[in-house]
């Protein structure tokens, strides 16, 4: 009778052990993945270049490319260890349990401690990445002659950051906990209706409301560049009032546009940098590249995708709130919002990253639609130039392996969308 007795006690902590080991597990296999990639990719990027990339770098520039890649796959491997080493720590050893423990020990209120408790988390991960940053921006980023970033602009982001993830990453936590405070059986729906709402409010307003705390945008000046952008907007039929430029040399070299916003609210932002680097009709080739994504509805099948996988994780998680052994394999006691979090983020990993693959592999595809979109209004060899320089002024890398660029990249390779237009 007492082995039977026994056995819901031994069951919590068979679960408890499992669901540990499992968080273990996938750290590691993440971690051993990312380095397995990384590596593949830093012996690919020497191959010798196919004859079609030959004119992007000369014989000196390649040298520095070569360069700026190492250092960064370098840099890129310390940090990742150095960030893999904590998480582990702290999932191995009751780091997450202890500060739980700390917060509670002085708020009482229900709502309060998960939000103090994410918020020692943001601000602890953030203080010890910020000499990483520093030195990625004042040390790497410098000496290629990237950075137009200064000391107290850098310095400034970083508390316009604060503020930003104060108001609107603690608002929208307290709200999400709220719900479920509210109503824990059905959290999970109204937890998704709130990030879909908040999704689709930030894809229309982004450029309106979070851009202008941190870059200038004047409307592109009356000109011949505006006029042949507006010349080619009408002959697609694309309504385009919004033409902005943006001024990204204020803290880089490196160039970029980008299309934004939904229905009336939709833009055009140029990167000012992107207007000394490229002809007219390139700049032109590009922007009818992101007009051909607006044309195909890839934003909008985007959502739409993204709305039910969003739905799933809520789904998930919702099932496992209550759940003290998810808590217990943390360290802690009993069920908590915020440790339950902390376990959920990494058992639903293995999903995320399938989800991601796919993401990316339809990505790809939208990519080529994109280009075929812009090369069939006479745009093929203005965009396969375009591309080139883009290229040319990051100095990125233009031999990336295939199976990083399986689990990485939402865009095709340099090589595939030149020989696709080219073709």
């Amino acid at each position: 009778m007492q082995r039977f007795y026994n056995l819901p006690v031994i069951f919590v902590i068979v679960m408890v052990q499992f669901i540990f080991i499992s968080i273990i597990v996938i750290l590691l296999a993440d971690f051993g993945l990312e380095r397995l990639l990384a590596f593949l990719n830093i012996k690919h990027a020497k191959n010798k270049l196919p004859a079609i990339l030959n004119d992007i770098y000369d014989t000196e520039k390649y040298a520095k490319q070569q360069e700026y890649f190492r250092i960064n796959a370098r840099f890129g491997m310390l940090t990742s260890s150095f960030s893999f080493l904590i998480t582990l720590a702290m999932y191995s050893f009751g780091g997450f349990a202890w500060i739980d423990n700390l917060v509670q020990g002085f708020i009482q209120q229900e709502i309060l401690i998960p939000i103090v408790f994410f918020g020692i988390l943001y601000f602890a991960n953030d203080i010890i990445s910020i000499p990483f940053e520093w030195y990625d921006t004042f040390v790497i980023e410098q000496k290629f002659g990237f950075n137009k970033v200064t000391p107290l602009l850098f310095i400034v982001d970083k508390l316009k950051g604060y503020a930003i993830t104060i108001v609107i990453g603690g608002g929208l936590l307290y709200l999400i906990i709220w719900i479920y405070t509210l109503t824990p059986d059905y959290f999970w729906l109204l937890a998704w209706a709130v990030i879909t709402v908040f999704s689709l409010f930030m894809t229309m307003f982004y450029s309106e409301i979070i851009v202008p705390l941190f870059n200038k945008q004047t409307p592109l000046e009356c000109g011949e560049l505006r006029t042949e952008i507006e010349k080619f907007a009408s002959k697609t039929g694309f309504n385009l009032k919004n033409i902005f430029v943006i001024d990204g040399s204020k803290r880089s070299t490196k160039a970029n546009a980008y299309f934004s916003g939904l229905g009336s609210k939709k833009r055009i932002v140029l990167y000012d940098t992107l207007m000394d680097k490229m002809t007219n009709d390139e700049i032109v080739a590009v922007l009818a590249h992101e007009i051909g994504h607006y044309k195909h509805k890839h934003t909008l099948i985007n959502m739409l995708i993204s709305i039910p996988s969003t739905l799933l994780l809520f789904f998930l998680f919702g099932l496992i709130l209550k759940s003290d052994e998810m808590a217990q394999a943390l360290g802690g006691s009993v069920a908590s919002f915020h440790l339950n979090a902390l376990a959920f983020s990494i058992l639903y990993s293995p999903i995320s990253l399938v989800l991601a693959i796919a993401t990316n592999v339809l990505s790809r595809k939208f990519e080529y639609q994109a280009d075929a979109y812009a090369a069939s209004y006479g745009f093929s060899e203005q965009l396969q130039s375009g591309l080139k320089k883009l290229s040319a002024t990051s100095l990125s890398n233009l031999m990336p392996h295939p199976l990083y660029v399986f689990f990485h990249y939402s865009h095709p390779t340099l090589y595939q969308r030149i020989t696709k237009l080219a073709s």
